[in-house]
């Protein structure tokens, strides 16, 4: 029996969580990658507690569990476990067949707490507490031989950020393997040579890698590559990669920082096979079961809008130059029209059905607005199956990342699904309550009524004009937030100055301060 610690990325202020729901499934992919029989039971796992105890055959399979995972900090082999010192030395007791092992070896105990803090006399104390093991061996802090941890779990229910005065569980256990969490400070976008405004942090990045299956011999692909981030990481643990991406400004970069930059820097040349520039619409791949996994960020048309070639207009003929028409000109540039996220993601399903190996995954990330999101609005296809899907919360607004494998071949006439995308509304019930003005009350009445209606949108259709809907109304509030305090500070003023004008020689006609509070009051929010 082992006991894995989940790093919860605690803020020193606040203690703020990131990535608990990815967590499990990293867990589940790892096994798979190192074909790890994985036993946990699913209703202890908590995502306010960053240990789980897990069932693994041996410890050779334990440390290849973690060696490339990214949000396992350590696993160690669990020897005790129980609410108080008591019950966890009673479990380290019951078996001193283990102890023999390492009498003689260099050893190190640590003592860590989760939701609070462990002083060194309470350190010292707590460890002095397993001295029936008797241990010969010296002790090193550097090198050991092994490792033994004390880990307490203190919650994080904690009352005016005080602590409970003890743990509810505390876990005993020999340190077997760490994770490898050092290649997200390699990885990291600040130490890359070439980024753009959309490049996905090293961290996601490698998560997403580990849950495409990335291995050694595996072919990866990315359709909408942007500067590549993908093509790294997956790379990275051996797969070989290629992205697409309809502009080709960003592939190729600018002087000597581009894309290729990144892959030298990285040494991952003879892994990173090329980067190519069309539209995942009107590719050139032939029919064929190509990849083994897809792992991309398509665009919400936030940061980079998204398109695709098409034009606007159908009905509008091409323009003829010169009597050539514009289309077979050699410096002709293909026009494009916006991409809604809908489309975007039929299209991606579509791709990934016909051209993914059957056990092979499509990971990738959708946008949604939090308030209208619901289980149904995840796109399907009847050959894929969804794996996990992991929110990253940002507030009004967040992003899935969903993992999907492909389970049977794709059968002619079957398509994506994406939940009524294209019915004939042309928003969602809430967006055109805020564009037509309505109240808050209304839109809730609107977001009841629509709750079990057919016709309801997913809660990523129209992301991008949502998205700058809520944009603009934080801008509305900060700038009427200043404009609040700006009055108070010069309402104080006013008043200030008054009385030191009235207490002073002057006479009280002078005073023109007090005059120009008609013109504060007057811009005064209602």
């Amino acid at each position: 029996m082992f006991v894995c610690f989940l790093p919860n990325n605690l803020s020193t202020l606040g203690q703020i969580h990131l990535h608990e729901e990815f967590r499990l499934p990293e867990l589940e992919s790892l096994a798979k990658i190192e074909d790890v029989k994985l036993k946990y039971n699913n209703e202890e796992y908590k995502k306010n507690c960053p240990f789980l105890v897990i069932n693994i055959e041996n410890e050779e399979e334990a440390a290849r569990l973690v060696k490339r995972a990214i949000l396992i900090k350590n696993i160690y082999e669990l020897w005790g476990m129980g609410e108080t010192y008591d019950e966890v030395h009673a479990q380290v007791k019951a078996c001193p067949e283990r102890w023999s092992l390492y009498i003689h070896k260099s050893f190190k105990f640590t003592v860590s707490g989760f939701g609070s803090t462990c002083s060194s006399d309470y350190q010292v104390r707590i460890i002095n507490s397993f001295s029936y093991l008797g241990f010969e061996g010296d002790i090193d802090l550097k090198n050991p031989q092994v490792q033994f941890g004390v880990l307490e779990d203190y919650g994080l229910d904690q009352h005016a950020g005080i602590p409970p005065p003890t743990p509810y569980t505390i876990y005993f256990g020999r340190l077997i393997a760490s994770g490898n969490r050092d290649l997200v400070q390699k990885y990291n976008l600040k130490k890359r040579k070439y980024i753009g405004n959309t490049s996905m942090d090293a961290e996601l990045s490698l998560i997403m890698a580990n849950q495409a299956l990335a291995s050694p011999g595996k072919l990866i692909y990315d359709p909408f590559v942007g500067t590549g981030s993908f093509l790294l990481t997956c790379a990275h643990f051996g797969a070989f990669t290629l992205g697409s991406d309809i502009d080709g400004r960003q592939i190729r970069g600018q002087a000597d920082k581009s894309i290729k930059s990144n892959i030298d820097q990285y040494n991952l040349g003879d892994k990173v096979l090329d980067t190519l520039v069309f539209d995942i619409c009107h590719h050139p791949w032939r029919e064929n079961l190509w990849f083994d996994a897809i792992v991309t960020d398509p665009p919400y048309g936030v940061r980079a809008g998204a398109k695709k070639l098409g034009r606007k207009d159908p009905i509008k003929r091409p323009r003829v130059v010169d009597g050539v028409p514009a289309h077979k000109r050699d410096n002709y540039y293909p026009p494009t029209k916006p991409y809604e996220m809908s489309e975007v993601l039929i299209d991606l399903l579509e791709f990934a059905a016909r051209f993914l190996i059957v056990g092979g995954r499509l990971v990738y990330w959708l946008p949604t607005i939090v308030d209208e999101y619901s289980s149904a609005d995840i796109p399907d296809h009847p050959c894929m199956i969804l794996i996990s899907n992991s929110e990253q919360n940002f507030g009004q607004w967040s992003r899935r990342l969903i993992t999907m494998e492909k389970f049977k071949e794709n059968v002619e006439g079957e398509h994506a699904n994406v939940n009524n995308a294209k019915s004939l509304d042309n928003m969602s019930l809430l967006f055109q309550k805020k564009k037509e003005g309505k109240s808050d009350e209304d839109g809730k009445d609107l977001e009841k009524t629509n709750d079990n209606n057919a016709n309801k949108k997913p809660g990523h259709y129209l992301f991008r004009e949502k998205y700058f809907s809520f944009k603009s109304e934080e801008k509305t509030k900060r700038e009427q937030t200043w404009i609040r305090f700006t009055n108070k500070d010069n309402a104080n003023d006013c008043v200030d100055n008054a009385d030191n004008v009235q207490s002073s020689t002057k006479p009280p006609t002078e005073i023109s301060l007090c005059e120009n509070q008609s013109d504060y009051d007057a811009k005064e929010p209602s």
